[in-house]
């Protein structure tokens, strides 16, 4: 395939798009000009398409730094569809594919070669790269140099070498989640020289978020599914064990689920992750080691039943939900024991005390927003540092204002009972004393006899856990790991309990059990799909599933939803009219082009 020397032919012509989004045509001209740059844009923003586009016009191969095997994979299956030469370096190939694959980079034959950091680094890898005109390197998740990003690895930290080894090539750092400081760590940590900065906006308006304190989890996760039935989604929670024991619960309940976490044999990940990019309507139920550089367009929800670790995180995992900009949601149940089980992870990890100090601080910030009672989107992009003008009317908060009280003299009376009781008890027994329960326990310790005993019946037990969740999300109070998590005051408490201060708190939703009307969401219409055109998406979509199954991808590498509904508006004819449609290029129009005309042209003829 001949590639043109001007970037928005290329775009034309080998992607399928009439133009370049955002800011990436800024970026490949940096890139052009042989700058190097740092690129922040949100996921599903395009960010391939800023390298990729620069590697194909200037003259020599292009290499791509990522730290996962799937992301390479992925992305050399789509450039290939494309009609782009694209191979990886990685342990999954056996050694004389990788000797043909760099034999093939010496003699031309190669585009873009994706390549893991610590085969990049290897001295062999560096020698053998040393013959090659090198024509763009670029970093792809550029916040694992970060110390202060929120997916640290240590192979990216001598990533500082490429500027060395290969001097005069430009280099570009791409990442989709990076604070400020994050952003400053990169270019230091990476040698960038004078780079260009861009930093496209955070938000993804067709996202809609929601965050929910723990009730009934199992009866909250019903809830939500039962508006996603037939849906591709992703479920995270924070442990292997519970992985396997929603995916089979979803299973049982008939839904076609399937779980992935580190444990499980290659073979079975391997196999779960391929279902549900290739299937429509799939669910799988992950750890976080699931789902860094999965392309799936078409993701409709993203489920957290466990607190991440991380603003960052956060916003990562959410944003693989609706990277086709059709309208997504995410949900995140949180409860008091996710405080106290991740902040004891970070407690235990093997991190130095400056690195626990950081990960606690995330922690803090992602529990604070939790709280808010203004836009969730708003406090979300102000902690990137981009501000918003107006409230989203798209999270929960702007959807369903959250009620708040003054919770002053509540928090006054659960934190004397703390103080009483010798801090050395954790949520229950606390509660237990409260509200005046006669347990062993209380017996025992003869905490019937304290003062504080029975003086919060005014609130249930779920009042009370809440104002407990918030004290301890707030700072008032702390868990003590080294005494099975018992609770205990901080010196922010001190001006509270002295009544030197007032403290206003959510007041969470009471479950009514009834399933809320869903906004604003699916069906033809809300997929801009034209009136009177339902069965032939059916049949376009048919058509996709088998071309896809012959060429062994994923049903949205051969085309996106996007393009379907592109094809249903302008209805081509000919082969010419459909290199008019966004996201068909020339390779794509020979490979599947008659197959899609076929389908259009019988719809036009008449019935009999």
């Amino acid at each position: 395939m001949t590639i043109s020397a001007d970037p928005l032919e290329t775009l034309r012509s080998v992607y399928g798009y009439a133009a370049f989004r955002g800011l990436q045509e800024r970026v490949v001209e940096a890139a052009l000009a042989g700058k190097d740059s740092l690129v922040l844009m949100p996921t599903g923003g395009g960010k391939s398409i800023c390298y990729q586009i620069p590697m194909l016009v200037r003259p020599g191969a292009g290499l791509v730094v990522s730290p996962l095997i799937a992301l390479m994979q992925d992305q050399v299956t789509a450039l290939r569809e494309f009609g782009v030469r694209a191979e990886f370096l990685n342990s999954t190939l056996a050694f004389n594919r990788q000797r043909n694959i760099l034999r093939r980079l010496r003699g031309g034959e190669v585009d873009i070669l994706y390549v893991a950091p610590e085969r990049l680094l290897q001295e062999r890898t560096l020698a053998e790269l040393a013959a090659v005109s090198i024509s763009l390197i670029a970093i792809d998740e550029a916040h694992c140099v970060s110390q202060w990003g929120h997916d640290f690895r240590v192979d990216y930290l001598a990533l500082d070498r490429l500027a060395r080894a290969f001097p005069g090539v430009p280099r570009m750092a791409l990442t989709a989640t990076a604070d400020l400081r994050t952003r400053t760590e990169i270019v230091a940590r990476l040698a960038l020289v004078e780079p260009v900065r861009f930093v496209a906006s955070f938000d993804r308006p067709n996202v809609r978020y929601r965050v929910a304190p723990k009730a009934d989890t199992r009866r909250q996760l019903d809830t939500f599914l039962a508006d996603h039935s037939g849906e591709a989604g992703i479920v995270y929670c924070l442990t292997r064990r519970k992985v396997e024991a929603v995916a089979e619960r979803l299973q049982d309940a008939g839904y076609d689920a399937l779980p992935y976490h580190a444990g499980l044999p290659a073979s079975v990940r391997t196999a779960n992750q391929d279902r549900f990019l290739r299937e429509d309507g799939t669910i799988v139920v992950a750890t976080i080691a699931f789902g860094m550089g999965i392309d799936k367009p078409d993701v409709r929800f993203v489920v957290h039943l466990d607190l991440p670790k991380s603003m960052e995180g956060y916003y990562q995992e959410t944003g693989r939900a609706g990277r086709d900009g059709a309208p997504a949601e995410t949900l995140m149940l949180y409860g008091l024991q996710d405080v106290v089980q991740v902040r004891q992870m970070v407690d235990d990890s093997e991190a130095d005390e400056a690195r626990k100090r950081i990960e606690r601080a995330k922690l803090d910030t992602l529990l604070g927003w939790c709280e808010i009672t203004r836009c969730r989107r708003r406090a979300l992009l102000d902690y990137f540092g981009e501000e918003m003008a107006e409230d989203c009317g798209n999270c929960d908060v702007c959807l369903t204002p959250p009620d708040t009280w003054d919770a002053t003299v509540a928090a006054q009376k659960l934190l004397s009972c703390a103080f009483r009781t010798g801090q050395r008890f954790g949520a229950m027994h606390l509660l237990d004393v409260l509200m005046g329960k006669s347990t062993d326990k209380v017996a025992q310790h003869r905490h019937d006899r304290l003062p504080t005993w029975g003086i919060g019946k005014e609130l249930d037990t779920r009042g009370w856990r809440s104002v407990l969740r918030q004290l301890v999300v707030q700072g008032y109070l702390e868990a003590d790991p080294e005494r099975f998590n018992a609770l205990r005051l901080t010196d922010r408490a001190r001006p509270l309990l002295r009544g030197e201060q007032t403290l206003v708190l959510r007041r969470d939703p009471v479950a009514t059990g009834k399933r809320k009307r869903r906004p604003e969401r699916t069906g033809p219409a809300d997929r801009n799909i034209p009136p009177g055109s339902e069965d032939l998406w059916d049949e376009l979509r048919a058509c996709r599933r088998r071309l896809a199954k012959e060429a062994g991808v994923p049903p949205y590498v051969v085309f996106h939803d996007s393009t379907l509904r592109d094809m249903l508006h302008k209805r081509p004819a000919t082969p010419s009219d459909m290199l008019e449609v966004s996201g068909v290029g020339q390779t794509k129009l020979e490979r599947y082009g008659n197959a899609f005309l076929a389908v259009l042209n019988a719809s036009r003829s008449p019935g009999p």
